[in-house]
């Protein structure tokens, strides 16, 4: 991942992976130019989709590789119920394990309610 310059002249940090074999400058000169597929793949030294993929694109940076849907194992009440056994109550993590596994179903992983917590800003409470 290297350092770049942007067109204002400032650095400016563009996360590519070790084996990226082609940049956003590259990617807009495969936009822009007008030779064949396999002329622009021979002199950039990439596969011929490659260049198809980025031809079609309609962007020159890479897209998130982050899921679209992250999946939460609590529900919103669950994530309510747990907030208040810590914050009210100030239930250590394996008591409000047993709380949320003794009247809620289905049954919570100990380190389900972890991530909870700390998702919830409320992992480490402030002394009493």
């Amino acid at each position: 991942m290297g350092s770049h310059t942007s067109t204002n002249g400032g650095p400016m940090d563009i996360k590519l992976h070790q084996l990226a074999r082609t940049t956003p400058a590259t990617r807009q000169y495969i936009q822009t130019a007008s030779k064949s597929a396999a002329a622009l793949a021979r002199e950039l030294g990439v596969a011929v989709t490659t260049i198809y993929k980025w031809k079609h694109a309609g962007r020159v940076h890479d897209g998130s590789h982050t899921r679209q849907h992250l999946h939460a194992s609590t529900s919103p009440e669950q994530e309510a119920l747990i907030a208040e056994l810590r914050t009210q109550l100030r239930l250590s993590l394996d008591d409000v394990t047993e709380v949320m596994n003794r009247c809620s179903t289905p049954r919570l992983s100990r380190s389900a309610i972890h991530r909870c917590l700390v998702r919830l800003g409320v992992a480490r409470l402030p002394p009493v």
